[in-house]
Parts: structure tokens; C-alpha cells; sequence
């Protein structure tokens, strides 16, 4: 732990990406989670030639080790992820209890049984891909002339149309760089394509026993990843640890304070029992 973080009581926050979405575009997140955290990120995954997209993502959560050892100096952290990042961050904490205080997993469901086996098959025959995100991203419009029709772009589109106006706008300008035609995608659409290609199907693993440390789990009610997955595995990995919010897989970007609020009272939760005799909570 460096001196300034000695000086600072605030627990350490390590913040994972979904599929797609760099970290900055999460700053209104960040920004309302640091009255009770100190937050860093790894700003994109899948870009590191050292840490390819493989099918079992384990380069990517080596690149998330890497950073909590090299990054962090090996202070254990609060590994907070959504979606993709919910699960680099699981991985993480699993092959590295010692990195790790506790995972929130920001509707990230663990798929099990056979859900998993169906996501095998799936990836090796290639029959799930149209029904997945994966097809989008294969076609992903990639280039605007400036931030305005970035924005607009995307605005007209019915998983963004429920998004923060600001975090929207974060999309725009920190979602994307300067090219001379004007603006491109900073999360290239060939990597955000392999990863969804190569979810892990072996996840359900890390439910059949006790975890070294706390789970919890931030579900969408109106998430369609948590419809499909299922929360069988889910509720026991997290042995209860369940919280609900209004929105979709997206919720981060469409109730960014809402869900720093639920990730702060989960990190509460998780290190003292929500009820007596040690039951977990549910809300």
C-alpha cells in the first residue's frame, strides 16, 4: 500500500468494464462512489497483446491480477464488475483470495447446469451467435463525423434510450477517439466480438462450494442476461447476497447513483451479517 492510500481510510475499490465499454465512461459511477471508496480501474480489456482474448478469458483476468498486484501493490480490494468485468473479477478472486475483500458482480450471473452446457455446444457449433450480443458487435457502426452524432447515433437506439443523459454523453466524447475522419470507437469491434464469443461455460464451478470471500450480486430486473442465466447458481455462490434495482443489463449507465448506493450497502452487508444467526440478505 502506498503512503497516500495509508493516509486515506476509504476502502480500495478495483472497478471492471463490461464488454465494449471502457472505464472512463463510468466516471459519473466513480465519481458517486468516492465519498465511501477510492476507485481505479483497468481502462479496457482485450487491447494488451500480453493478455489475449482466449476462450477461457483467463489472459484477461491475469490482466486484472496484474493490475491489482502492480497497479494496487497487492492491496486487497473490493473487486467490483459488470457483466464481463463480473466475471474477470470472480476469476480474479478465486485464483487470488488474497487480492480481494469481497466481489459485487453488477448482473453478472454465474450460468450452471444446463445453461452451461447449452453455451458449450453453442460455441462450438456457432448455432448461438445470432441469438447473442455477439452479432451486433460483429456489425457495429464504428465511425462518426464528430461527438454530436455519436451521441445521436446511439441515443436512437432502444438499449441506450434509458441511459443517464450524462453518462450517455460520457459515451460520446470518452467512448471514443479522434481519427481524421472524426471519431472511432476506443473498444475495437473485432475484440468486443472474440470476447463475447468465448464466455466461459465453466463458471458454475466456482458455485458448487463455499467462496473464499464475499459475493454479491446487482440484478436488473428487467436484465434479459439474468432471465436467461438464471439466478439458481447465482444465489448460491452468493449464499443470498441478492439486491435488485430497476433497469436493464445496462443499469449502470441508466441509475449511476442508485447503483453506487446498492454497491455501497452490499460492501456493508457482506462484512457483517444482514440478519441474526448469520442470514443473509435479499432485497
Amino acid at each position: 500500500m502506498s503512503a497516500q492510500a495509508a493516509a486515506d481510510s476509504r476502502p480500495l475499490l478495483v472497478f471492471s468494464h463490461a464488454n465494449g465499454f471502457p472505464a472512463a465512461v463510468y466516471r459519473k459511477l466513480f465519481r458517486a462512489l468516492d465519498p465511501q471508496f477510492r476507485v481505479r480501474a483497468v481502462e479496457k480489456f482485450g487491447h494488451d497483446v500480453r493478455y489475449p482474448v482466449r476462450d477461457d478469458w483467463s489472459a484477461l483476468a491475469q490482466q486484472l491480477v496484474d493490475f491489482l498486484q502492480q497497479q494496487c501493490h497487492g492491496e486487497p480490494a473490493v473487486l467490483v464488475g459488470h457483466s464481463l468485468g463480473g466475471y474477470l473479477s470472480l476469476m480474479a478472486a478465486h485464483a487470488h483470495p488474497e487480492l480481494a475483500r469481497q466481489v459485487i458482480l453488477l448482473d453478472s450471473p454465474v450460468v450452471a447446469g444446463w445453461r452451461a452446457r447449452l453455451l458449450w455446444l453453442s460455441k462450438r457449433t456457432g448455432l448461438g451467435e445470432r441469438f447473442s450480443p455477439a452479432a451486433a458487435a460483429k456489425h457495429r457502426r464504428m465511425q462518426w463525423p464528430d461527438t454530436d452524432a455519436v451521441r445521436a447515433h446511439f441515443a436512437g437506439k432502444p438499449a441506450f434510450m434509458q441511459w443517464d443523459t450524462q453518462m450517455l454523453q460520457d459515451y460520446a466524447t470518452l467512448g471514443t477517439v479522434p481519427i481524421p475522419q472524426g471519431r472511432t470507437l476506443a473498444f475495437e469491434r473485432e475484440i468486443e466480438y472474440r470476447i463475447y464469443k468465448t464466455l466461459p461455460h465453466h463458471l458454475g464451478r466456482l458455485a458448487r462450494r463455499p467462496f473464499a470471500v464475499p459475493v454479491s450480486l446487482i440484478a436488473g430486473r428487467q436484465s434479459r442476461e439474468i432471465r436467461l442465466a438464471g439466478l439458481h447458481a447465482s444465489k448460491r455462490l452468493t449464499q443470498g447476497r441478492l439486491y435488485w434495482i430497476d433497469g436493464t443489463h445496462l443499469f449502470p449507465f441508466e441509475s449511476p447513483q442508485h447503483t453506487a448506493e446498492l454497491i455501497g450497502q452490499a460492501f456493508v452487508a457482506a462484512q457483517t451479517p444482514c440478519l441474526p444467526g448469520g442470514a443473509p440478505c435479499s432485497l
